[in-house]
C-alpha cells in the first residue's frame, strides 16, 4: 500500500540487489545507475542561453560559477521509476558510496525527485547484514562540502577542457583533449620516452669467480667488488650520456679479460679477508588501498587499473570486501581480530605478533580516508571457501586482497644475512688494471647470502616489484657454506662478462599510478580512468605491461609545456589536488576558488589570461622535431614521418615512419638509414601468359594489391623489377603518334572511346602475403577471383569461393558461408564447401557469436551482450551499441562496465544523425543552374525546424537545472567559442 515502505537508491543495480537481500520486505532497493544528472553540453542549451555568460561551458563564469544540469536522456526513465517509486514510500534513503561521487549523486537525486517525505543519508564502507543495520541506525544529513568539492572539480574540469582542447585542435589535431589530471600522466609518460631518447649506453665489464672451501665443501659464487682497494664500477656508476660517475674504475673487455687470466695462473693467494653476519628482518607491507591494490593486480595477475577497480567494485557490490577507493592503509579493530585470528589458526599462534600491527596513511585528503581494503565482516572467509561462490577474476583479487589483509597483521620474517669478502692477489701487477709501479694485484670479491630462519608473514604472501632499472634485488634466500676469517681458498671458474647500462624502464600502469599517488596527482578515484584516458586519446600504447607513448603525445605536451606551462606542473596539479581537498573540508570556498583559477589572482595568472594571451602558436614548429643532420621528425595529420632536404630545394623528402617503431627506436642513424633507403614502387611481377599483360604488385591507399597494366604503360627496371617513371613512358609515347602536324586531327571528340576501354583486373592481397614476395601464380589466383569451387550436385549452382569486405566466404546464388580463413578460399574443396551449406547458416556462429552475456539492461530490460563487430567487439542490448574503447579487452568488462558504455553511449544521443542530413540538403543544390530560385529556397526552410528542434529539446531538458541555486542576472559573454562543444562530447575534453 501507498505509504508504507522506506524507499533505498543506491548506485549500481548488483550493490541494490545485495543490500536488498538484509533489508526485509518493508523496504524498496533502486538503482540510479551512477549519475542522474550533469553538465548541459553548450551547444544543447536553450536559444535565449547561447548567448549569454552560460554560452560557451553550460556553467556561468560570471555570476558565481552556477552549473546549468540537465537529466540525460538516458535517465530520463530512470528518473521517472524512482518518482513512482517515491511516491508510495514514506522515507526516504540515500545510500550511495561516502565519496564525494557518492555525495554528489545523492544531491543530485534529491534535487531532481523533491521528496516530501523525511531523507536519510546513509552510508557504510561494507555491504554486510551487520554493516547495513548499523547504517539504517547511524544515518546523517548530507555533506554538502564533498557536494560542493565534486562540483568544483567538475567545472574545473570543463573550463580545463573547454578552453584548451580547441588549442590542441587547432594546432596538433581533431579529437585531442586536455585535462588537468591526463595530461600530467601524459607529461610523465612523455619526460620518461625523452629520457630513453637522450640515453647514451655505456659498456663495462666485471668478473663473477666461484670459490671453493675445500674438496668435499659447496663452492659458492662471488663478484668482482674492488681491486687495489678502488671499487670496480657498475651500472649504477655510470649517467644516462654514458659518462663514468665517482671515482670508480671501469673495466673493459682487455683489462677484464687480462684480470681473467691473471687470477687463473699459479702462485695465486686466495684468502678469506673478512665475514659478517647481521640479523635480516623484513615487515610485511600494509593493506591495500586503491593505489597499491592496483599496483601489486597489475604486477602479479597483469590486470589493468581499470580492470582492477572494475573487479573490486563487483566484489564490494556483491559484500566480499569493503569499500574499493581509499587511501587508508588502516584497518579496523574487527578486521585486525578477524586478520589476527585467521593467521593463527592457520599458520600458527607463533606466526601473529604480540601487539596488533597499526597503519597509517600519508594522505591528507579526509574525503576518502575510510578503512583499508580488505575482505568483509568480522570473520573473513579464506580464499578456499570461496571458490564455490567466485570464478576467474573475481577470485584472483579476492585471493589477493584476503592474502594481503592477513600477511598484514602477522609477525616479521627473520633470518641473518652473511657477507664475505675474498681477496685474491697475483704475483705480479695486472698492466691496465693495477697502477703503474704496483707489485701484485689485489682482487676482492664479495658474496652475500641470506637464510630465513623464521618466516613469519611469508607464509601467506610477498608483495611484488616493479623492474629496477640496474637489476638489483634482495638477496635470494641462498646459504654459504661455513667460513672463518684468513681460510685459504681455491678458484674452480672465474669468468669475464660484459654489459651495457640500460635507459630508465618506461612506465606500467603500476608503476605510473605510484608516480602519480607520490606526487600528489590525482586521487583513488581518478587513477583507471587517468589510465584509460591517456590509451583511449592515442597519447599512449600499452606493449606488454609498457606504456609507450605515440608521437602525437610529445607534440601535445610540447605546446602545454610552452603555452600553458603553469597547468602541466607537477606541483601546481597537486596543489589543485589538495585545494579540493579543502574544499570538501569545509575549509575553502568554491567560488573563490574558481575565481582564482578561471581569472587569477596573486599566486595564479588565471586560464582565462593565459588563453587571451597566447599568441600565435607556430603549428609546424610545435609537430617538428629536429634528428640532427638535416633530418627532422614531423607529427602529421595521418601520422609521423621524417622530413630531409631532397634533390629539389623545393621538394624536400618525406618518410613515413614505421608503425611500430617506438618513439626511443628512431635513432638519428635508424632515421638516416630510412631516410636513405631506396623507394618502394610498383613491383612487376610477371606477364600474364594467356592476356599478355603485365602484372603488377603495388602498395595503394587501402593495402597492397595486384592489378594488370597493358606492357606499353609500363617501364620497369630489368634487374629488380621495380618501375621506374610508369607514367613518363606513356607520355612519350603520345607526341610520336601524333607526329607534329597531326595535331589538327587530334580534336576532343576521341575522348569518349577511351570510357569504353574495360577496367583492370585488381585483387586485394591476403594479409599473409607482401608486395615483396609474392609471385606470379599467387598473383594470377589472386585476380582470377572468385574460384569457382564445383557444382552443387542438388541444386546445379555454381559454388564460388572469394574474399569479401567482412572475410573470406562461399556464396552459391544468394546463399553464403563464412570461411575461417582466406586461405580457404584457394584450399577448400566441394565436399568441404558442400558439409558447410549443409549446417545451418548461423548455426555455429549463432553458438558463438556473443564473447560474454550479462543479465538485463536497466534502462532497456534486455540482455546485455558483447559481440565481435567489423570494428571490434561491442556491447549491445539489442537497441544500443556501444565499441569497447581502445586498450580495454573484453575480458576487463563486467556487468557495471558494460551498463556504464551504454549509459555513456545514449547520453551522447544519436551523434550520426545531423550528418546524415548534410548531403540531402546538398541535393537541391546541384540543381540551381536548371532553377536557381527554387534551389535557393530549399535550404532555407530545411533549415529552420532543424534549427528549431533541438531548442526545443534544450529548453524541456533544461527544466529541471534551475533547482540548485538561483541564477543571478547574467552579462552578455564577451567572445563565444561555440566550436568548444562541436568537435568532441562534452566531457571528452576534460576527463581528468
Amino acid at each position: 500500500m501507498p505509504g508504507t515502505k522506506k524507499l533505498v537508491i543506491v548506485e549500481s543495480p548488483a550493490k541494490a540487489k545485495t543490500i536488498g537481500q538484509y533489508l526485509g520486505s518493508g523496504y524498496e532497493v533502486l538503482a540510479s545507475v551512477g549519475h542522474i544528472r550533469d553538465l548541459v553540453e553548450p551547444k544543447n542549451l536553450p536559444p535565449e542561453l547561447k548567448k549569454g555568460s552560460l554560452g560557451k561551458f553550460s556553467v556561468d563564469v560570471d555570476n558565481g560559477f552556477e552549473p546549468y544540469y540537465v537529466v540525460s536522456d538516458a535517465k530520463k526513465k530512470t528518473v521517472s521509476e524512482l518518482k513512482r517509486a517515491l511516491k508510495g514510500a514514506d522515507e526516504l534513503y540515500l545510500a550511495t558510496d561516502e565519496d564525494r561521487e557518492g555525495e554528489a549523486i545523492a544531491w543530485h537525486l534529491l534535487q531532481e525527485l523533491k521528496p516530501k517525505v523525511p531523507v536519510k543519508r546513509m552510508v557504510f564502507h561494507e555491504i554486510t547484514k551487520d554493516a547495513i543495520q548499523k547504517a539504517q541506525e547511524n544515518t546523517r544529513e548530507l555533506d554538502t562540502a564533498l557536494v560542493d568539492a565534486q562540483e568544483t572539480r567538475r567545472i574545473l574540469d570543463r573550463l580545463y577542457g573547454y578552453e584548451v582542447s580547441p588549442v590542441l585542435w587547432r594546432k596538433v589535431g581533431p579529437g585531442l583533449s586536455a585535462g588537468r589530471v591526463q595530461s600530467a600522466a601524459t607529461r610523465l609518460v612523455v619526460d620518461r620516452e625523452r629520457e630513453r631518447l637522450a640515453f647514451v649506453s655505456a659498456s663495462y665489464w666485471d668478473l663473477t669467480a666461484t670459490f671453493e672451501p675445500a674438496a668435499d665443501a659447496v663452492p659458492f659464487s662471488s663478484r668482482l667488488v674492488r681491486v687495489d682497494g678502488t671499487r670496480v664500477a657498475s651500472g649504477r656508476d655510470f649517467d644516462d650520456r654514458g659518462q663514468p660517475k665517482g671515482q670508480a674504475v671501469a673495466l673493459d673487455e682487455a683489462s677484464a679479460g687480462a684480470l681473467s687470466r691473471a687470477l687463473q695462473a699459479s702462485g695465486v693467494d686466495i684468502v678469506v679477508s673478512s665475514v659478517e653476519s647481521k640479523p635480516y628482518t623484513r615487515r610485511p607491507a600494509a593493506p591495500f588501498t586503491t593505489s597499491t591494490l592496483q599496483q601489486e593486480a597489475a604486477r602479479k595477475l597483469r590486470f589493468s587499473a581499470r580492470q582492477t577497480m572494475s573487479v573490486a567494485q563487483s566484489l564490494y557490490e556483491n559484500g566480499h570486501i569493503t569499500y574499493m577507493r581509499t587511501d587508508s592503509p588502516s584497518l579496523s579493530q574487527q578486521a585486525t581480530n578477524a586478520a589476527r585470528t585467521q593467521a593463527a589458526s592457520l599458520y600458527g599462534a607463533d606466526t601473529v605478533p604480540e601487539k596488533p600491527r597499526v597503519y597509517t596513511g600519508k594522505s591528507k585528503n579526509a574525503q576518502e580516508a575510510h578503512e583499508a581494503i580488505r575482505p568483509s565482516g568480522d570473520t573473513f572467509r579464506t580464499p578456499s571457501d570461496m571458490q564455490s561462490t567466485l570464478r576467474g577474476n573475481d577470485w584472483k583479487l579476492y585471493d589477493l586482497i584476503w592474502k594481503r589483509t592477513v600477511a598484514s597483521q602477522m609477525a616479521d620474517a627473520k633470518g641473518s644475512t652473511a657477507s664475505v669478502v675474498v681477496t685474491a692477489t697475483t704475483q705480479t701487477a695486472v698492466a691496465g688494471v693495477s697502477a703503474e709501479g704496483a707489485a701484485r694485484t689485489a682482487a676482492e670479491f664479495v658474496a652475500t647470502g641470506t637464510v630465513i630462519t623464521f618466516r613469519g608473514f611469508l607464509n601467506a604472501y610477498e608483495e611484488g616489484r616493479d623492474e629496477d632499472r640496474h637489476g638489483a634485488a634482495d638477496s635470494a634466500e641462498a646459504k654459504l657454506p661455513p667460513l672463518t676469517e684468513g681460510q685459504q681458498l681455491t678458484l674452480d671458474e672465474i669468468e669475464a662478462k660484459g654489459h651495457d647500462t640500460s635507459a630508465p624502464p618506461r612506465y606500467t600502469e603500476a608503476s605510473l599510478v605510484k608516480t602519480l599517488e607520490e606526487l600528489g596527482i590525482g586521487r583513488p578515484s581518478t587513477y583507471a580512468a587517468i589510465m584509460s584516458t591517456i590509451v583511449d586519446r592515442g597519447y599512449v600504447t600499452p606493449r606488454g605491461t609498457a606504456l609507450v607513448p605515440n608521437w602525437i603525445a610529445f607534440s601535445v605536451v610540447r605546446l602545454l609545456e610552452e603555452y600553458f606551462g603553469d597547468l602541466v606542473q607537477y606541483d601546481f596539479t597537486a596543489s589543485m589536488e589538495d585545494d579540493l581537498d579543502l574544499i570538501a573540508g569545509g575549509d575553502a570556498d568554491r567560488v573563490d576558488w574558481l575565481n582564482g583559477f578561471y581569472f587569477g589572482n596573486d599566486t595564479h595568472r588565471g586560464l582565462r589570461k593565459v588563453i587571451d594571451n597566447l599568441g600565435e602558436i607556430d603549428a609546424r614548429d610545435i609537430n617538428s622535431i629536429p634528428l640532427g643532420e638535416g633530418l627532422t621528425l614531423r607529427i602529421g595529420r595521418y601520422g609521423p614521418y621524417l622530413e630531409a632536404p631532397g634533390d629539389d630545394p623545393e621538394t624536400p623528402r618525406r618518410v613515413n615512419v614505421p608503425e611500430d617503431m617506438a618513439p626511443d627506436e628512431l635513432t638519428p642513424a635508424r632515421a638516416r638509414e630510412l631516410i636513405d633507403a631506396p623507394v618502394i614502387g610498383d613491383r612487376v611481377v610477371g606477364v600474364n601468359p594467356e592476356s599478355g599483360k603485365e602484372v603488377l604488385a603495388k602498395d595503394g591507399r587501402f593495402g597492397p594489391y595486384v592489378t594488370e597494366r597493358t606492357p606499353e604503360e609500363i617501364a620497369a627496371d630489368p634487374a629488380t623489377g621495380e618501375v621506374v617513371e610508369a607514367g613518363t613512358a606513356a607520355a612519350t609515347a603520345t607526341p610520336t603518334a601524333t607526329d607534329g602536324a597531326a595535331t589538327k586531327k587530334a580534336p576532343a571528340k576521341k575522348a569518349p572511346a577511351k570510357k569504353a576501354a574495360p577496367k583492370e583486373r585488381t585483387a586485394s592481397l591476403f594479409k599473409s602475403m607482401s608486395v615483396d614476395t609474392i609471385d606470379l601464380g599467387t598473383a594470377l589466383a589472386l585476380l582470377d577471383l572468385p574460384r569457382t569451387v564445383g557444382v552443387d550436385p542438388e541444386t546445379g549452382d555454381e559454388i564460388q569461393a572469394q574474399n569479401g569486405r567482412y572475410g573470406p566466404y562461399l556464396k552459391k546464388g544468394t546463399d553464403t558461408r563464412s570461411l575461417t580463413s582466406e586461405d580457404q578460399i584457394f584450399e577448400i574443396d566441394l565436399p568441404g564447401a558442400l558439409e558447410l551449406y549443409a549446417q545451418p547458416k548461423y548455426g555455429a556462429k549463432r553458438a558463438s557469436s556473443a564473447l560474454a552475456e550479462f543479465e538485463a539492461d536497466p534502462v532497456s530490460g534486455k540482455p546485455i551482450k558483447i559481440k565481435d563487430g567489423r570494428f571490434g567487439a561491442y556491447v549491445t542490448d539489442g537497441e544500443t551499441n556501444a565499441t569497447i574503447p581502445r586498450g580495454e579487452t573484453v575480458e576487463e568488462v563486467d556487468f557495471e562496465r558494460a551498463i556504464q558504455l551504454l549509459a555513456d553511449k545514449r547520453a551522447k544521443g544519436p551523434a550520426k544523425k545531423p550528418a546524415a542530413k548534410k548531403p540531402a540538403a546538398k541535393k537541391p543544390a546541384a540543381k540551381k543552374p536548371a532553377a536557381a530560385k527554387p534551389a535557393a529556397k530549399k535550404p532555407a526552410v530545411a533549415k529552420k525546424p532543424a534549427a528549431a528542434k533541438p531548442a526545443a529539446a534544450g529548453a524541456a531538458a533544461a527544466k529541471p537545472a534551475a533547482v540548485k541555486k538561483p541564477a543571478a542576472a547574467r552579462k552578455p559573454a564577451a567572445a563565444k567559442a561555440t566550436a568548444t562543444a562541436a568537435a568532441t562530447d562534452g566531457d571528452a575534453p576534460e576527463a581528468s
